[in-house]
């Protein structure tokens, strides 16, 4: 087993490994194209860019997985360096064999090569074996990503300018729908409660109850209502 930095020798056996992937892949047309010529010119770009990383991995001689990484940062907003790492891929039947962990350890060499003080991997949604394997390796999650193709963003933007603003949605949407609700059932509670002239009323009418059982008491007893100790 060997892991080692790609050379331009080694596109075309890289340009197999990722059509192998795309192909094997439930979502293969988010790997990669399937042109093999923009795939050799897309690679080509990434073993010349600064800061691009390639790594073969070998097994027996035969290539046998690949580890696509972009050495990123410090940036305008930031002072951290990182590695990124883009695709890691191992064919089938080498798998099980630690070509896949062989790959990693290279790319962590790279990261502490280039003072990175992080490794960042994306995998693809559903790529639950990838997924995995990251974990195991002490990968956690760190922020989710959203994605739009440029014609679906400048179409609703087009929308948002002609139509003004759209109607919120969302969490948004859903704190502005529990607000109103919260505003009735305040609306209902103050309906249901005396007015202060209700209030009033009803303590008048306590008074009035009292005065009223003096007054029988008094002709029950013989004694003019006029005796008793509760005036109108």
């Amino acid at each position: 087993m060997q892991v080692r930095e790609a050379l331009p020798d080694d596109l075309e056996s890289l340009v197999a490994l990722c059509l192998t992937a795309r192909r094997e892949a439930a979502v293969g047309s988010q790997i990669c194209t399937d042109d093999a010529d923009r795939l050799r010119d897309q690679l080509g770009a990434l073993l010349a860019v600064p800061g691009g990383r390639v790594l073969l991995g070998l097994l027996d001689d035969e290539p046998s997985g690949l580890l696509l990484a972009r050495v990123v940062g410090p940036g305008p907003f930031t002072d951290v360096v990182s590695l990124d790492i883009e695709a890691v891929y191992v064919l089938p039947a080498a798998r099980r064999r630690g070509l896949g962990h062989a790959l990693l350890v290279a790319a962590a060499t790279v990261a502490d090569d280039a003072e990175a003080t992080e490794l960042y991997s994306s995998p693809l949604p559903g790529a639950r074996g990838m997924q995995r394997f990251l974990a195991r390796l002490g990968f956690a999650p760190a922020a989710s990503h959203r994605v739009v193709t440029t014609s679906a963003l400048q179409r609703r933007l087009a929308h948002e300018h002609a139509g003004g603003a759209v109607r919120r949605s969302g969490p948004r949407g859903l704190e502005d729908l529990i607000a109103r609700r919260r505003q009735v059932r305040e609306a209902r509670q103050l309906a249901d409660e005396p007015t202060p002239a209700a209030a009033r009323a009803s303590g008048a009418d306590q008074p009035r109850a009292s005065i009223n059982m003096q007054v029988s008491r008094a002709v029950q007893t013989g004694r003019p209502s006029s005796s008793s100790t509760t005036t109108w």
